[in-house]
């Protein structure tokens, strides 16, 4: 049987340790079979397993080993569209459902850290740098948006105040929300999954789900085992595949690309991030970085649409790094590799139920870490009966991709030219 590894990166190799997990060769019974041990089926797993139900994790691959152990490590509030594009698209009740969970994925995280004691280099306070004034007038109106909706923990930073927690003069401001930060993501995915074993869940690793049996008993295959279930969790999302062939037909898995330097060491460190804080700039295909727990810079970029590997993610994402810190020409690339997320028309998360037993969620379109944490508590809550969150989500409209599957790709990379076009344009 294939035994597939975790991808070359930082987060794989200063993982904290783990056990050997099997992988299913048995015949299992269970209220609830997850499919996914990343962040949404560890987070439903969670959810579950504390109200109750018997839970049984399936993982093609490791534990975290799809997005959420390769990400940016960043806690993003809000979704991949915000609020605003929300209420213009659907009635106020949804709207403000939507908005109102909008910040709850980052105290999920924290309650979690703090609950089963996970080591993750957890580390509070994000920042949005805008490089120009447009940019900056966008997160003038982002802070009014999300006090709106109780989110206060916010400061605008001017051209002054931004160079005192960025080493880096191509930004005119930003915003500070202390209530984003960042983790090292694999190990809070694996600290996740210790908690889902702790109360009882069992987690399968190296077992592929290959097919579904549908129907009022649903069972789930894998290469040598099945799990009878009462229902299941579909968690896949770009790692999915064509399981289910309708959440294929209106997603697009998408690479994203990462670099870890050598350590910095404590003045250099100190002179990039003074406060420790992880950064985001404000362009459509944005660039992101933040130090390690041990004082390396992690930078992250660019989108390749299909999610075809580069053949050379250095030579990607290393300029974009010198360009903010020139200060680092001579320094070291440790670590580079890329990671899949799933992309949706809408650049909303899709959630629904097939049937009446089978739920998912999927598409977080590059803003994952905080909602996937969300997911897992609304998809625990429907299976519960209390489907109000769920249906809030369920509800949002999702179209295909022009084109199909076949021309979806360069559809959506000419969009990303004409928005970066945009960007470099100030207009």
């Amino acid at each position: 049987m294939a035994n597939t590894p975790y991808p070359q990166s930082y987060y794989a190799a200063s993982a904290n340790p783990v056990p050997e997990r099997p992988a299913l060769q048995d015949d299992v019974a269970t209220d609830v079979c997850v499919i996914g041990a990343g962040y949404t089926g560890l987070s439903s797993a969670l959810f579950l397993l504390e109200n109750g139900f018997r839970v049984t994790v399936l993982e093609a691959a490791k534990v975290g080993f799809g997005a959420s152990g390769r990400n940016g490590g960043q806690i993003v509030n809000s979704y991949s569209r915000d609020i605003d594009v929300i209420e213009r698209s659907v009635a106020p009740k949804q709207a403000q459902l939507l908005g109102q969970m909008a910040f709850e994925g980052s105290r999920i995280i924290r309650e979690r850290v703090a609950q089963y004691n996970i080591q993750c280099d957890l580390k509070d306070g994000g920042v949005f740098a805008a490089i120009t004034k447009k940019q900056m007038g966008h997160l003038e109106s982002q802070k009014r948006l999300w006090e709106r909706f109780g989110h206060t923990q916010l400061e605008l930073l001017d051209e002054r105040r931004i160079r005192e927690v960025v080493g880096c003069d191509q930004y005119v401001g930003g915003m500070l929300d202390m209530s984003g930060g960042h983790i090292h993501p694999l190990n809070l995915a694996l600290g996740e999954a210790a908690a889902v074993e702790s109360l009882g869940g069992t987690i399968y690793e190296q077992s592929p789900a290959v097919r579904i049996e549908r129907g009022a008993n649903p069972v789930v295959h894998t290469p040598q085992g099945k799990v009878r279930a009462k229902f299941i969790i579909v968690a896949g999302n770009a790692y999915l595949g064509n399981l289910v062939p309708e959440l294929s037909a209106k997603s697009m898995p998408c690479g994203t690309q990462v670099i870890t330097t050598e350590p910095l060491g404590d003045a250099l460190a100190k002179s990039l991030l003074p406060q420790d804080y992880c950064v985001e700039d404000c362009n459509y295909l944005l660039d992101y970085y933040r130090l390690s727990g041990d004082k390396r810079l992690i930078f992250g970029g660019g989108v390749v649409y299909g999610a075809r590997d580069p053949a050379n993610i250095e030579a990607i994402i290393r300029p974009k790094m010198l360009k903010a810190f020139p200060q680092l020409k001579d320094v070291k690339i440790d670590y580079a590799w890329t990671g899949n997320f799933l992309l949706t028309l809408s650049r909303l998360p899709q959630v629904g139920r097939l049937g009446d037993n089978i739920y998912y969620s999927q598409g977080c379109s590059g803003h994952g870490v905080t909602y996937t944490h969300l997911a897992g508590k609304v998809l625990a809550e429907a299976l519960r009966g209390q489907a109000e969150r769920f249906d809030a989500f369920a509800d949002l409209p999702h179209y295909p991709f022009p084109g199909g599957q076949l021309l979806r790709t360069p559809f959506s990379a000419l969009g990303a030219w004409y928005y970066t076009l945009r960007d470099k344009l100030g207009v």
